[in-house]
């Protein structure tokens, strides 16, 4: 059975949630205060209503409760720098708790009834006695929230090493799995600081460039292929999958030349 459905992503957030309209006519763009687990949470359409697969579903779907007023947007945004501005204090009842953990970023709940404190660490911190200290200095009910390297570069923002802002800060689609095998279908070094990003990571822009890639070469010839041209016979050394162009290798006794032809000038066998 299908269902109806709207896509929601979160401040700061990477990820698109799925919530039932609730009979109410959303348009992309729109700011809307929707249901979760922790209570009711500020977001913004980012998908109209489509429809999913009921079986699809991991936990039960939550509603749209109403789409969010201007003064309510406003006063989320307002909220918020206000938080930002309690980071110092946070950050020195964290380091006098000892707890080995790295303060990124204070936020606020858009309704300011609580505060959202976001922390990165190597392990599993047990910040229970934390969160009661945090609340008694606050003054407001607390959560910490641990995040791992990539959303910690997301909210903070950065450059890559293509001299751009980073993927993730751009929003440029989800990228939970990144793998060293897209490094290799697009040729690059495999070098992990050449093809890192700032969290330390793969960068994202493998996983959104990989299948431009991935269908060409699936018309390339394998490399080490013997290739024929107007030239002869001759054996590939170089793909580049963008230009559509093959390098190919001659090879008249003693010496060797190699040449580039373009895709549709050679003639091979496709490999299954």
């Amino acid at each position: 059975m299908q269902i109806e459905v709207v896509g929601v992503k979160f401040k700061n957030g990477n990820h698109i949630y799925s919530f039932s309209p609730n009979g109410l006519e959303l348009k992309k763009g729109d700011y809307v205060i929707v249901e979760t687990e922790k209570g009711s949470d500020l977001g913004v359409v980012i998908k109209e209503k489509y429809k999913i697969d009921a079986e699809s579903l991991t936990s039960p779907l939550k509603n749209v409760l109403s789409v969010a007023s201007k003064k309510v947007v406003e006063d989320a945004e307002k909220f918020d720098q206000q938080a930002q501005q309690l980071y110092p204090t946070v950050k020195k009842v964290v380091k006098e708790s000892g707890l080995e953990m790295k303060v990124v970023k204070v936020e606020a709940s858009f309704d300011n009834s609580r505060y959202i404190i976001n922390f990165s660490a190597e392990n599993r911190v047990d910040f229970r006695d934390l969160v009661k200290k945090l609340a008694e200095v606050l003054k407001k009910r607390v959560e910490l929230r641990q995040i791992g390297s990539r959303d910690e570069v997301r909210m903070l923002g950065g450059f890559g090493p293509c001299g751009k802002v980073c993927c993730c800060v751009q929003n440029y689609g989800e990228f939970d799995h990144v793998s060293m095998k897209m490094a290799k279908n697009q040729n690059l070094s495999l070098n992990p600081n050449s093809i890192s990003g700032l969290c330390g990571k793969l960068m994202c822009c493998l996983a959104y460039e990989n299948s431009t890639y991935q269908e060409a070469l699936k018309v390339m010839p394998k490399i080490g292929a013997n290739v024929s041209t107007k030239d002869g016979i001759g054996t590939v050394v170089f793909n580049d999958l963008l230009k559509r162009e093959v390098d190919v290798k001659f090879v008249k006794g003693d010496e060797s030349e190699i040449k580039t032809f373009a895709l549709e000038d050679i003639k091979f066998k496709k490999e299954n």
